[in-house]
């Protein structure tokens, strides 16, 4: 028979094994802040947690929801979240401002703000423009940008009437007639309107304004010290993307819906979101990279639009803004093939 000091020895002896055994398999925690409000952009997410891939892949994975790009650039760089999905531009703008924050994903690569325009207004081109009402958003990232747009059709902010509306009502400016035409996310705003106004866009991304758009960001912190689990986070985020991209918009719709029930989204609003993103996913740069690579030039050519509108505080070169080093390319060519 054990002695008292055996067994309390050997009861210890277990704790302690438990508790390696324990640490070993605990699902590694990552706290992910959205963009916005529940919309099309969001499907991988939710995709992916409904599947059970984020389980899968050792990952317990909190997602809220959030209130613009700015607004989430912000919140992550002051490390309230492990990780963002947003629009990449206002990162990199808030990275030459000092906040130590880097892309490690792409998924909307390019520019994806344009003019919404009704589809019978034979309106094509910036040179189009010249005696309409354009609605745009002070303090938005169309705002720095439209000038430079305008030039592209030889007009000047003279030949047009800017209406400067809150984001909130762009849409109904836009859907009652008071503006011939929108600026905003193309991807986002087109299925909004078009139900009530028929609309086509004139996009930035045409006439020499590209910039990365969506896509997840993180801390230099957080990058050093959940290195990991970011790389399987962000790639099953990308395979789960590339996946839903490959004619499996309804699943990507139907995971937000099931996601977000009290949101009482349209599907159908939700999958023409989706199937708009796909226009904007790819640059020439990355059409056969891996879903979620990042390119070089793309970010240096970005960097210097960024910089002619006035919107770098300092001077930031493309390897500080972006990493390819959190893209697992098996995990990413697993997923987009329905390898659940």
């Amino acid at each position: 028979m054990m002695s008292a000091r055996h067994w309390i020895g050997f009861a210890f002896a277990l704790m302690a094994s438990a508790a390696l055994a324990g640490s070993a398999t605990a699902a590694d925690t990552l706290k992910v802040r959205l963009d916005w409000t529940p919309w099309g952009n969001h499907a991988p997410f939710h995709f992916a947690a409904q599947k059970g891939l984020f389980k899968k892949y050792n990952l317990d994975v909190t997602i809220d929801d959030g209130n613009g790009s700015v607004a989430t650039v912000q919140i992550v760089g002051n490390g309230e979240y492990d990780v963002g999905h947003a629009s990449l531009a206002p990162m990199a703008i808030a990275r030459s401002k000092g906040l130590p924050v880097k892309a490690i994903a792409g998924f909307v690569q390019k520019n994806d703000i344009g003019l919404l325009v009704p589809a019978d207004a034979g309106i094509k081109s910036p040179a189009d423009l010249k005696g309409k009402k354009i609605a745009f958003t002070a303090g938005s990232l169309e705002a720095p940008f439209i000038d430079r747009f305008l030039a592209a059709g030889k007009l000047t902010r003279n030949d047009v009437e800017l209406l400067n509306v809150s984001a909130a009502a762009k849409a109904g400016t836009y859907m009652s007639g008071s503006a011939d035409g929108a600026l905003s996310s193309v991807p986002f705003f087109l299925p909004v309107v078009s139900a009530k106004r028929k609309s086509t866009s004139v996009n930035f991304a045409d006439y020499g304004l590209q910039f990365p758009s969506f896509g997840l960001f993180a801390t230099e912190k957080s990058i050093e010290t959940k290195k990991d689990a970011l790389r399987r986070f962000a790639s099953v985020v990308a395979g789960c993307w590339a996946y839903i991209l490959n004619g499996h918009m309804d699943e990507g719709a139907q995971a937000i819906i099931a996601a977000r029930p009290q949101a009482k989204l349209d599907p159908a609003v939700l999958r023409e979101q989706i199937e708009n993103i796909k226009a904007f996913s790819k640059t020439k740069a990355t059409e056969n990279e891996p879903f979620g690579i990042q390119a070089a030039s793309d970010w240096s050519s970005a960097l210097e639009i960024l910089a002619e509108g006035g919107l770098l505080d300092q001077k930031v070169t493309a390897d500080a803004v972006f990493t390819n080093d959190l893209i697992d390319k098996k995990i990413v060519a697993d997923l987009a093939a329905g390898k659940f």
